[in-house]
């Protein structure tokens, strides 16, 4: 389903979509016409093509669940040649395909988005996701846009300078990837002869938050399914002559919790 809402803007960025399972077809067209799936559902039985692309989840061959792969998605080009996978052990777990965009291809991240205009730089932190589930993988994002002659220290700076700093605890309900911060750019600043990794202007800095299973979230989740993740971001601005006193900005972030599709096929559609 939630593949179905991001098959607009997937068109609009170029990609096709399919899915493949392990159901049968009668089993995908009664699901495809209770959820209104339209782009194709591929059946694959006996889990040929999924032993031939090697994910077949070997972990649960004991079960009623024999036979389905780990859950994951191939990004595949126009030449039919694979050049991104995402991939997870745990079949409850999922990239969502915002994310997938915003971190494989750099793509806008929304439609979570709060703006802040502080003294030196707006700051935009936004969301791959609104609508989350258990279990899913979502990118996460901080935009900074400084005002001209003001710039801010990257991470690795020496001990003279305080660098930036996106602080995120994980949870019972999530936890937390580490920042993927841009290329800094090398300027000597403030008189002092060594070059010192610096940003200024616009850049992007993205991490992952991977939720937990549905009860986890549910415990934390408010009576609505309203679920705020909140951090901060720290930083100290400086001009080529002086620096301001560093300060710590908070940042919060409100997902709205989904419960899965539970819902069985007919008995005679059922494995047995």
């Amino acid at each position: 389903m939630e593949l179905e809402r991001s098959l607009p803007r997937l068109r609009e960025e170029g990609f096709g979509l399919a899915g493949i399972s392990y159901d049968s077809v009668a089993v995908l067209e009664n699901f495809a016409a209770r959820r209104k799936i339209t782009f194709p559902l591929l059946s694959d039985p006996e889990s040929k093509i999924i032993r031939d692309f090697g994910i077949l989840n070997e972990k649960i061959q004991q079960t009623m669940q024999a036979g389905i792969p780990y859950p994951g998605t191939f990004v595949v080009d126009g030449k039919g040649r694979v050049i991104a996978k995402y991939f997870e052990e745990d079949y409850r777990q999922r990239y969502s395909v915002s994310g997938i965009l915003a971190d494989r291809f750099g793509k806008d991240i929304g439609p979570v988005r709060s703006e802040q205009e502080l003294d030196f730089f707006q700051l935009t932190s936004a969301a791959s996701d609104r609508l989350v589930r258990g279990g899913q993988h979502i990118i996460l994002s901080l935009e900074v846009r400084l005002k001209p002659g003001y710039h801010v220290y990257a991470p690795g700076v020496k001990e003279d300078y305080i660098p930036i700093q996106w602080g995120m605890a994980s949870s019972d309900g999530w936890k937390v990837g580490s920042p993927s911060y841009p290329p800094a750019k090398k300027e000597r600043v403030a008189g002092d002869p060594d070059l010192a990794p610096v940003y200024s202007g616009h850049f992007r800095i993205t991490r992952e938050l991977a939720l937990g299973t549905e009860p986890q979230l549910k415990s934390l989740a408010g009576s609505n399914g309203e679920i705020t993740v909140k951090g901060s971001f720290r930083y100290q601005a400086c001009t080529a002559k002086l620096c301001f006193p560093p300060q710590n900005v908070p940042l919060e972030w409100e997902f709205q919790m989904e419960i899965f599709d539970r819902e069985r096929v007919p008995d005679q559609l059922r494995r047995k």
